[in-house]
């Protein structure tokens, strides 16, 4: 890998991100009333799509958000051309990581017409109590408005199609509900909930929140690493794998996910339990095996619809072995449209040969004289790999991710040696089962808290 290519300057992006970040200040102050200062910054904001079709729309709303009259559609309007600044950026960042792994990219599919739209009244109940914050401002709301979101979100749960909207703005206010008032707020989350805001704003339109299924995959799925995503009440775990496909066409990278709800007693390993009865997956693995897939639905951007029953378990299949073989050859997936945000950049690479350093607990990887920072905080604790581990290794299996202003490298798997033994060592380790002292031990804590749980609202139900 080219790693002398992500330590370049990318043209443009400073700037892009900079207006940005204009935009995100004025949320911040609110768009209620008009500022001077503001002003400004929203024509800087407008200026950054000047030459692109939102132009004329975003500078007439940037004015009526500047003057404190902007209206729905003005919001609108400023979501649109903040997520396309953010699209260019991811695009830059990505066409750079291309260029550093050689691999080439995927075309985007032609995307189905939509058979149904989701409820008009519910997406503008919540277009409006979004616009609400956007006038408000963070440091101006309150539990007032921000409980404006709770019967929006009731209403929308029951339906399929407004779900992801719905579980957005819940979370969301969530956010907001254990910051209130904004007034007395330190530190504002400024991008993050710029983001939620924006991306929220977005799924309101017509067929925004859609992920159609774009075709079918048959042939081999080959496990490269789990990326698994822990919060109090919920957990996710995204398999990322090169698939084979059975007509002899190109390889490509794909992602398969499954996220379920969990109690905040249930941490560790225990949260695989949460999460094998969704994805036999999972347990191919924990076991270092393929799996071979019929028929599987996927989407444009590489994700499997995962369903037990188009899939079943293959040969034995290292995940080493595949970065090492298979990685290279792979096709990159292309990106939808909202979600092209340099957060949502995590691409699969391979490392070896590289050079450790440790400097106050930061880890840094050296390739080919280029130093790439490792991020240990997202390592799980739900498997046998550690930061020691990582420091201690010789080749890795990683996400290539941008965080910050710069790459950093997320651990997915990697070789080392223990007790004078060659070993590998996966963030997804323990998915399928473990006999590892302490992963035990958490499989059994858990499962008791759910036993536990399991009672209780047994218990409440029989009342």
């Amino acid at each position: 890998m080219r790693t002398d290519l992500l330590l370049e300057t990318v043209p443009g992006l400073d700037e892009a991100l900079a207006a940005v970040d204009s935009f995100d200040q004025a949320l911040v102050d609110g768009l209620l009333r008009p500022r001077p200062d503001r002003a400004a910054a929203l024509a800087e904001f407008g200026h950054a799509v000047a030459g692109t079709p939102l132009a004329a729309r975003v500078a007439d709303a940037a004015g009526r958000a500047a003057d404190g009259s902007a209206g729905e559609d003005d919001f609108t309007a400023l979501a649109a051309a903040r997520t396309a600044l953010l699209g260019s950026v991811h695009d830059a960042l990505m066409s750079r990581v291309g260029e550093a792994t050689g691999r080439a990219r995927g075309v985007a599919a032609e995307m189905p017409a939509a058979e149904s739209r989701p409820a008009v009244n519910l997406s503008a109940a919540a277009r409006s109590w979004l616009s609400d914050l956007a006038r408000v401002g963070w440091q101006g709301m309150d539990h007032e408005v921000v409980s404006g979101a709770a019967p929006v979100v009731s209403a929308m749960l029951p339906d399929p199609a407004l779900r992801r909207l719905a579980t957005l703005l819940d979370g969301f206010a969530a956010e907001l509900a254990a910051s209130c008032p904004g007034a007395a707020l330190e530190r504002v989350p400024t991008r993050r909930w710029a983001d939620l805001w924006s991306r929220a704003m977005l799924l309101t339109l017509p067929g925004a929140a859609e992920v159609p299924v774009t075709g079918t995959a048959t042939g081999r799925l080959l496990p490269l690493g789990v990326d698994l995503h822990e919060h109090a009440t919920a957990v996710q775990a995204q398999v990322h794998a090169v698939f084979e496909p059975a007509d002899g066409t190109a390889p490509r990278l794909v992602r398969a996910g499954m996220a379920v709800p969990k109690p905040d007693t249930v941490v560790g390993a225990g949260i695989w339990q949460l999460l094998r009865p969704h994805m036999s997956l999972l347990a191919a693995v924990g076991e270092g095996r393929s799996m071979d897939l019929d028929a599987m639905p996927v989407t444009g951007e590489g994700d499997l619809i995962w369903r037990d029953a188009h899939a079943r378990a293959g040969e034995s299949a290292d995940a080493f072995v595949t970065a090492r073989v298979a990685l290279p050859a792979a096709t990159e997936a292309v990106t939808a449209p909202l979600d092209r945000h340099p957060a949502r950049i995590a691409v699969p690479v391979f490392l070896e040969g590289y050079a450790v350093q440790q400097n106050d607990g930061a880890l840094t990887f050296t390739v080919a004289g280029h130093p790439l920072e490792v991020d240990t905080d997202r390592i799980p604790a739900a498997g046998p790999l550690t930061p020691e581990a990582v420091a201690a290794s010789g080749a890795c299996i990683a996400l290539l991710r941008w965080d910050a202003g710069r790459y950093r490298l997320q651990p997915l798997a990697v070789e080392t040696t223990v007790r004078k033994k060659g070993v590998a060592l996966h963030a997804g380790g323990w998915a399928g089962g473990t006999t590892d002292k302490a992963g035990v031990r958490a499989e059994k804590a858990a499962t008791d808290a759910v036993a536990v749980l399991r009672e209780r609202a047994g218990r409440l139900l029989r009342k």
